[in-house]
C-alpha cells in the first residue's frame, strides 16, 4: 500500500479488457420457480438478488461483475442468474481481488447518477465504459498490483474488526465486573 502513490494509471475501456458483456433475460415475479439459484436483479438490498430460483436460465459464472440498471457494480463469487437489467461483464478469468478491484473502477465510472428509471445502464454501456487501472508499463492493466492491494485492504479491515472486538469485550467485562 505504501506503493499506492507511485502506480501509472491508465484509461482503458471495458470491452477491450474483457470482451463484450453480456446482458441478462426478463423473468417476470409470477414466472420464478423457487429454487437455489441467486437470480440477480436491479437494487442494492440484498445485494441485488431478488429470489432463489430453479427456471431454466443462463447461468453467469462466479468471478464476474454486474452493473445494474442504476450503474450500481457488484462483485459475484458464485453462479448466478440475471435479468434483463443486468450487464455482465466477464472478469471470471482474473484472480479474485483483482476482480474485485476491477468490480469498484466500473461502480466508480458507472455510478454517477446519470443512469436511472427513464435512462437504464444496459451492456452496450459497459462495453463503453471507461475504468482506470494501475498499470505495469503504462500500457497493461497490472492485475498483480491490484490483487495485492484488495488483499492488503481485506487484512487492514480484519485487523480493525478484531481490535473493535477486542475492545467491546474489554469494555463489557469492565461494565460487569463493576456492577453493584
Amino acid at each position: 500500500m505504501k506503493n499506492f502513490d507511485d502506480y501509472l494509471w491508465q484509461e482503458f475501456n471495458v470491452k477491450d479488457l474483457f470482451g463484450e458483456s453480456s446482458r441478462g433475460k426478463r423473468l417476470k415475479g409470477d414466472d420464478r420457480i423457487k429454487g437455489t439459484l441467486p437470480f440477480v436483479t436491479a437494487g442494492e438490498a440484498n445485494e441485488g438478488i431478488s429470489a432463489f430460483i430453479d427456471n431454466d436460465v443462463e447461468i453467469f459464472s462466479r468471478n464476474t461483475t454486474t452493473i445494474d440498471m442504476f450503474g450500481s457494480a457488484k462483485y459475484r463469487n458464485y453462479d448466478y442468474g440475471a435479468d434483463d437489467h443486468i450487464a455482465v461483464v466477464h472478469t471470471e478469468k482474473l484472480s479474485k481481488y483483482a476482480a474485485i478491484f476491477v468490480t469498484t473502477a466500473c461502480h466508480k465510472s458507472a455510478h454517477t447518477g446519470e443512469f436511472h428509471y427513464g435512462h437504464n445502464f444496459y451492456a452496450k454501456d459497459a462495453d463503453n465504459l471507461s475504468i482506470f487501472l494501475p498499470t505495469k508499463d503504462g500500457y497493461h492493466p497490472d492485475y498483480e498490483a491490484m490483487a495485492t492491494l484488495i488483499s492488503a485492504v481485506q487484512k487492514l479491515v480484519i485487523t480493525d474488526v478484531v481490535k473493535y472486538s477486542n475492545e467491546k469485550i474489554h469494555t463489557t467485562k469492565a461494565v460487569i465486573n463493576n456492577a453493584p
